[in-house]
């Protein structure tokens, strides 16, 4: 199967791995006991973040470390980027429509006679 960054930050358990060893690596223990799931459940998620791309295992004797590798993160970015310049968009059409309306009501009608 296949793994996209998409799939990676789908899951908060996995986002928060994220956030942690974006600072500065960990080894796989320090990340594993800020959870209060299984280790075994832990590893899977840094399994998953590892084959998309977003961490590297590095081992120092006994000690694996995980590193991240924000670089494929500007994949989500680009794609919510053609989002935001839509829904952008909507709002300013929005606003403008709004203001046409409220200028309308403030003009003064006039009297049929």
């Amino acid at each position: 199967m296949r793994r996209d960054v998409f799939q990676a930050i789908a899951d908060p358990t996995r986002r928060e791995i994220i956030n942690m060893i974006a600072q500065h690596p960990l080894n796989v223990n320090a990340v594993a006991e800020n959870f209060e799931v299984s280790r075994t459940a832990i590893y899977k998620h840094i399994k998953m973040l590892t084959e998309c791309g977003l961490v590297v295992i590095t081992q120092f004797g006994r000690e694996r470390y995980c590193e991240a590798r924000l670089e494929r993160l500007a994949e989500v970015a680009d794609w919510v980027e053609q989002y935001r310049k839509v829904w952008t968009e909507r709002l300013d059409n929005l606003e403008n429509f709004l203001d046409d309306l409220e200028t309308k009501k403030r003009k003064p009608g006039r009297k049929k006679g």
